[in-house]
This record gives structure tokens, C-alpha cells and sequence, in this order.
């Protein structure tokens, strides 16, 4: 069997968790969360970066940062995960649903300002598969219409617009580190902050709501109930883990980025006379390797595709349901059909993708995909 993800081991993890352990503090905030922090800031330049227990913990501390109140409207892409959306509509906000790119699963910029009205708060973008959306045009359009921009970079470390970091652009943004994403603790997320106006409150919203931060850094000399927040730090235990994989960034994201050209190199030619569409990567963007997918030209090519590479032992996967018809939101959305979203609802396919794939275990896929060597 082929499986969909492998969380890769880097050979550290225990022996960091070992420390992090015996030297007697595994709550949050010791000393590999700072280490990881730190990490993130120096490289790729983030003013500011919190460890949380998940992505969808750092988009709630968005959420509550840009005081998002009931009546607000944010717009993001709907195509993506529940929790890009979820940590808005738990502040009260409404969901405004823009549609993808014909070309690419990214949010279409240029649908975007016709969205906006005097209600809006925000705009999220997701940055699908670690390949940038056009952030000029959006920050363009946020500063024009007095709008915060919050990017959702959960697959995207390591990428880059236009040579900046993706996370470095926005106002604020996230990252995963969810088992299936290029750099994996189980579970975990980080919160960027780029705006100096929300620092100081990002670390009370942290730490529970109270200035817990500033007294263990010996600013204050006692602490207490300052603001809302919740308990959105990990445990030590697992920015341990963590730190043991941004060790081997670069050795991940080479491999990583290896087996993505080589699915793309042996499937181009296939996909052009197949009616296939591969990723299309912008010439303002660069590819991470987090994702290798294939759109199908229908829903029954799809199933039928994923089928035939479950018969012969391959787990590969569709993806995201357009947010806009969920069970939850389909009633309060305004009715407008976004085409490019149900396609790729219908339509997008994943490979395997992690970092043991051997090149023999691509090319085995590749056969199965191209119909060859077929149960």
C-alpha cells in the first residue's frame, strides 16, 4: 500500500522531547517555543510569531485581534477548510464566499472588490498548496477599502510572492504543522503577526487573557485578567518535536520539492492529451512541494481515477467541499454560484505526497494514473 501521507521523522524528536522533559517545564511558552519562534522570525522576518495548538487557533486569535463583531463581514475563498471560515463565524461575523481561479484554487482576486461594502472587516486568503495568491492586487485592495488582510498559509511555509515570505505580507497569517503538512508536530499552528498595533495584545489573547507574558519577562510585578483570550499555547512537548523538524527545513522541503517535479515531469504530457489540468504555479509565486494534484475533467473521471489507484494499492483523495453549500452555511450564503470552487469540489484529486515517497513508488503511480500496468 502507497499511503496518502507519511509523517516523516527526522531521527531528534525524542531525544528534544527528552530535554524539554527533564528540564522541567513541558507547559507552554518553555524553552523550544521560544526556539521555534525565534526560527520563524530571523529566517523569513515575521515581526512577531506565537506557537498555538493549531492553525484553527491561530486564525481564532485573528479572529478576536481585528475585533471582529456580530454584523462584520469577512470574504474568504470557498474553497477551503471549514476552519478559515469557522473562527470568523464564531466572533458573529457573516461569510462572504468568493469563487477560485479557473487556473489555480486560490481565491480570484479580481471577484474580490465587487464583494466589498461598508460591512466589510476582512479579507482571508488561503494560499492553496503553498502557492501565493496575487497578494499585490489584495493588499492593494485592502488598503484602498480600509480592510485587514489575514493570510491563511497553512500549506505554504516556505513559499514565497514575489520573493517574500508567504505570511510576511498581510497583516496577520498562519501556518500548520498538522501531520499532513511539510513540517509536522501532530498537531500545530503558528500565529504571524506583521502589524506592530497588534503585538502587546496578541501575547495577552495567548496566554488566557492575561499579561502572564510580560510578568515572567520581569516587565511587570504581578499579572492578571487584562482582555479575552483563550489557552492557545502548546505544551513544550511538542515545539520540542517541532524543533527537531525546522532543523531539517531545508533537507524537507528539497525532497519535498524533488518528488513534486517529478510527478509533474512524468505527467505533463499525458495530462495535455488527457484533458487533465496539473498545478499551475504563477510566475509571482514559488512551489513548496507541499501538494501534487491532478483536476479531472468530471466527477465520474475523478471517481473513477481514485478507484482504479485504490484497487492497485494507492490512496489518493479529493479534497475540499465548496463552503458555500455545506449543510452549516448553504442557508445564510447569498446564492451566487461559484463555478470554479464546485469544480475543484468535483473535480481535484491528490497524490501521494511525503517525504520516503521513493522514485519507484511515483513512477508506479504515474503507471496506474496513465492506465498502465492497471488491475
Amino acid at each position: 500500500m502507497i499511503p496518502f501521507n507519511k509523517p516523516y521523522l527526522t531521527g531528534k524528536e525524542l531525544h528534544f522531547i527528552y530535554q524539554a522533559v527533564y528540564g522541567e517545564h513541558i507547559s507552554g511558552n518553555g524553552i523550544f517555543t521560544k526556539k521555534c519562534q525565534r526560527f520563524f522570525e530571523e529566517r523569513y522576518g515575521f515581526k512577531k510569531t506565537l506557537l498555538t495548538t493549531s492553525c484553527t487557533d491561530a486564525l481564532e486569535m485573528c479572529a478576536i485581534l481585528t475585533d471582529i463583531q456580530p454584523g462584520d463581514e469577512v470574504i474568504i475563498p470557498s474553497y477551503t477548510f471549514v476552519s478559515t471560515a469557522l473562527a470568523f463565524v464564531r466572533q458573529g461575523a457573516k461569510i462572504i464566499f468568493a469563487d477560485s481561479n479557473s487556473d489555480n484554487p486560490n481565491i480570484d482576486v479580481d471577484k474580490i472588490e465587487s464583494l466589498i461594502n461598508e460591512k466589510t472587516k476582512a479579507i482571508v486568503v488561503v494560499h492553496y498548496a503553498g502557492i501565493a495568491c496575487d497578494m499585490d492586487k489584495i493588499m492593494d485592495l485592502a488598503n484602498k477599502h480600509k480592510l485587514i488582510v489575514i493570510e491563511d498559509a497553512a500549506q505554504a511555509i516556505d513559499s514565497y510572492y514575489k520573493g517574500k515570505p508567504l505570511g510576511s505580507i498581510g497583516h496577520l497569517a498562519t501556518f500548520s504543522f498538522h501531520e499532513t503538512k511539510n513540517i509536522v508536530c501532530g498537531e500545530g499552528g503558528l500565529l504571524i503577526i506583521n502589524d506592530d498595533k497588534y503585538v502587546n495584545r496578541a501575547e495577552i489573547i495567548w496566554e488566557k487573557g492575561t499579561n502572564r507574558a510580560e510578568f515572567f519577562r520581569g516587565n511587570i510585578n504581578k499579572y492578571g485578567w487584562v482582555d479575552s483570550g483563550s489557552s492557545f499555547l502548546p505544551s513544550d512537548i511538542l515545539a520540542a518535536y517541532l524543533w527537531a523538524q525546522l532543523e531539517n527545513l531545508d533537507d524537507i522541503q528539497l525532497k519535498r520539492k524533488n518528488i513534486w517535479q517529478h510527478y509533474y515531469d512524468s505527467l505533463k504530457n499525458w495530462a495535455d492529451t488527457s484533458n487533465i489540468s496539473l498545478p499551475h504555479i504563477p510566475d509571482y509565486a514559488t512551489n513548496n512541494g507541499h501538494m501534487f494534484y491532478l483536476v479531472c475533467n468530471s466527477f465520474e473521471q475523478r471517481t473513477s481515477l481514485i478507484k482504479r489507484l485504490k484497487t492497485n494499492g494507492i490512496e489518493a483523495v479529493f479534497h475540499y467541499l465548496s463552503l458555500h453549500n455545506s449543510e452549516y452555511y448553504k442557508d445564510r450564503h447569498d446564492g451566487r454560484i461559484l463555478v470554479n470552487s464546485d469544480q475543484y469540489t468535483e473535480c481535484l484529486v491528490r497524490l501521494p505526497m511525503f517525504y520516503e515517497l521513493e522514485v519507484s513508488m511515483i513512477d508506479f503511480v504515474v503507471d496506474i494514473i496513465k492506465g498502465e500496468n492497471k488491475k
